[in-house]
């Protein structure tokens, strides 16, 4: 359930980033456009605001599970571990003297 709110959290914030960038190269006598994309602009920050409340919430609600936080897969809990090369490297240089 997290991922689908974090995802859907996600497009909401590039809709509107979308919608603001749009907003910002309208023409200036074209007022119809424009109050189309402020009233748009503005419903998408109410969902957004929404989905941030959702977010926060579910976030807290993991917190508190505690057998979630036992359940979760210790390579992806903290810091992953550095990638092991699978090609080796090249030998060091001779050094000629």
């Amino acid at each position: 359930m997290a991922k689908t709110i974090d995802l859907e959290l996600t497009r909401a914030e590039v809709e509107v980033l979308e919608l603001e960038a749009r907003l910002r190269v309208v023409p200036m006598n074209d007022t119809q456009l424009s109050d189309a994309l402020k009233t748009a602009l503005a419903a998408k920050k109410e969902r957004l605001a929404k989905l941030r409340t959702l977010h926060a919430a579910a976030g807290r609600a993991s917190q508190d599970g505690s057998d979630a936080a036992k359940n979760q897969n210790p390579l992806h809990a903290g810091r992953r571990p550095p990638l092991k090369r699978s090609v080796q490297q090249r030998p060091p240089a001779k050094s000629t003297k």
